[in-house]
């Protein structure tokens, strides 16, 4: 581990260098392939640079797909098409690279390790904690000689998730400006639908100092933007205690029933936005989120503090953990942007119910109202389920009818998927799966139309944009004008203009055509060469037919 204030590298495991043979062969290159969300991809991040700092070569996915000795495929748990794409991406991988060896890690692969392993063609399946040992496992499989036969099943590593309280951190980081930093892991509580607690095991955490190392080192290496991840966000501050007696897996099991039963059945919990109490002795709690975003706060001229230039975002909190305290603070702060993303899952409260929520409508209804007050141009985005077991047509516009009046901007729409290991399987009321498309088409457009009225509220604003992609092919009727740019306002805006435009803007001393002249100074890092990596003040304008805000005029952030 780097030493605090040392920011030239970033912190993170270190793996014994590998072995090369004596004939000089190169050494053997791994492939890497996600599946699902954010998290997934920063810890995929974390480990390629474990398999390179061993001595492994990496392979890009897909362009260089046919150079790679192995590939490993991060997996996802969330949705019931877990297995069939999981299916896919192997033989997708083995038509590409017919001898290499497969290796299976992620939610999916803990969930259901032996199942995976009879896939024809898959090696390898290492489960939760297993998967940090990756580069250990690589060295034992001879990728230089390569796969000799698919007849049988794959080794499996895999222990009970109970057993894992060990937090491992993980960030992305690669040409893009932006990153996403995995602060906390795992899941306290038991919604009747949801696989992540026992594919990720308890709710666990980074230490606040751990959290400042990584944030120092991945600013000085070109972040300019971190996004704060975890499984419950909003339940940072469970530490794994070394010297603490661990309860028997059994205690711990019985403990969590009782916990979960009275959260779906006590009336007082639907307000409550208190924290849950660990049932595992292992953890204790140490810090709120709250305190989190203190530190990372810090005004600029106190002991270790943060770069001014460098921001925050919050990728996902629940509920009952949005304190109202939080929202205000991101409201007064420079450095948190204003934006929420908040997991309704559904309107009716007797769906909440069956779901195993930890909050009702009312709740919702009254943190949405507080972000809207503090920060009038917050945006807001939603997370619902349709086509719950129990949820008839009336349940289904009470949802309806609750996000059209609700202040958002925009919803994320899953139709219920039924996943083993969950009590909602077993609920009565199964909703047919055509139905649920029709629902969820429904609330899709419900989102287009609230997207929409965001663009609309915003168009003639001047906004802080992030342009942090690299270049992309410029948008149909408009290949004259050269490559193109994308970014996000700080309110998550999307944005795309000309990269020649941008390069201007970091670059003018005057005014030039469709950018504003400013004198404020350009920041080092906002290379007029690279064009991405500034923040820039962006004229908005209406969006395209793909959702993007056009910039009618860009000046450089004074």
């Amino acid at each position: 581990m780097s030493q605090r204030h040392v920011h030239t590298a970033l912190p993170g495991q270190h793996a014994a260098p590998l072995t090369l043979p004596a004939n000089g062969s190169p050494a053997p290159r791994v492939a890497f392939h996600t599946l699902g969300c954010k998290l997934n991809f920063s810890e995929t991040s974390a480990l390629r640079r474990l398999v390179a700092e061993a001595g492994f070569g990496l392979a890009e996915w897909p362009s260089e797909a046919e150079a790679a000795d192995a590939f490993v495929i991060n997996t996802c748990s969330v949705t019931e098409n877990a297995d069939k794409k999981c299916r896919a991406v192997v033989r997708q991988a083995l038509r590409r690279s017919p001898g290499a060896f497969v290796v299976v890690v992620g939610c999916y692969a803990q969930l259901k390790p032996r199942e995976i392993a009879e896939i024809p063609g898959v090696d390898l399946v290492l489960g939760a904690a297993e998967k940090f040992r990756l580069h250990e496992f690589l060295r034992d499989l001879d990728l230089h000689a390569g796969r000799q036969t698919e007849a049988q099943a794959g080794q499996v590593h895999c222990n009970a998730i109970a057993e894992h309280i060990d937090f491992h951190s993980s960030w992305s980081h690669g040409d893009r400006t932006r990153s996403f930093l995995k602060v906390q892991d795992g899941c306290d509580y038991d919604c009747s639908f949801c696989t992540i607690p026992r594919a990720r095991g308890r709710s666990r955490s980074d230490s606040i100092e751990g959290v400042l190392e990584k944030a120092h080192a991945l600013s000085a290496n070109g972040t300019r933007e971190i996004v704060l991840t975890g499984i419950n966000l909003g339940d940072f501050g469970l530490r794994p205690q070394a010297a603490a007696v661990a309860v028997a897996a059994d205690d711990v099991a019985a403990d969590e029933v009782a916990v979960h039963h009275a959260a779906a059945t006590a009336g007082s919990l639907a307000h409550s936005a208190v924290l849950p109490k660990p049932t595992d002795q292992r953890l204790r709690r140490e810090h709120r989120f709250l305190d989190l975003v203190r530190a990372l706060d810090r005004p600029p001229d106190t002991a270790e503090a943060l770069p001014a230039d460098l921001r925050f975002r919050i990728s996902s909190i629940e509920p009952n953990l949005l304190e109202p305290e939080l929202i205000d603070w991101v409201a007064a702060s420079g450095r948190f942007m204003p934006h929420f993303h908040i997991p309704l899952q559904s309107g009716s409260d007797r769906i909440l119910g069956l779901m195993r929520r930890r909050y009702r409508s009312a709740l919702y209804a009254e943190r949405v109202a507080r972000i809207r007050e503090a920060m009038p141009d917050a945006a807001i985005g939603v997370d619902v389920i349709v086509g719950f077991p129990g949820e008839g047509e009336a349940e289904f516009l009470e949802t309806a009818d609750f996000l059209r009046a609700l202040p958002v901007d925009y919803l994320h729409v899953f139709p219920y998927s039924e996943r083993d290991h969950t009590t909602a399987v077993d609920l009565p009321g199964r909703v047919d799966p055509g139905e649920r498309l029709r629902r969820s088409r429904i609330l899709r457009g419900l989102s287009a139309k609230k997207r929409r009225a965001l663009h609309a509220r915003h168009a003639g604003q001047w906004r802080p944009v992030l342009f942090e992609a690299a270049p992309q092919p410029a948008p149909e009727g408009r290949e004259s004008e050269g490559p193109f740019l994308h970014g996000f306002t700080d309110n998550y805006i999307k944005v795309r203009t000309p990269k020649a435009q941008v390069q201007q803007a970091t670059a003018a001393q005057g005014t030039v055509a469709g950018i504003a002249d400013n004198t404020g100074p350009v920041s080092a890092d906002a290379s007029a060469e690279a064009g991405f990596g500034a923040v820039l003040q962006v004229l908005l304008g209406a969006p395209d037919p793909e959702g993007f805000s056009a910039a009618e005029g860009i000046r450089r952030n004074g």
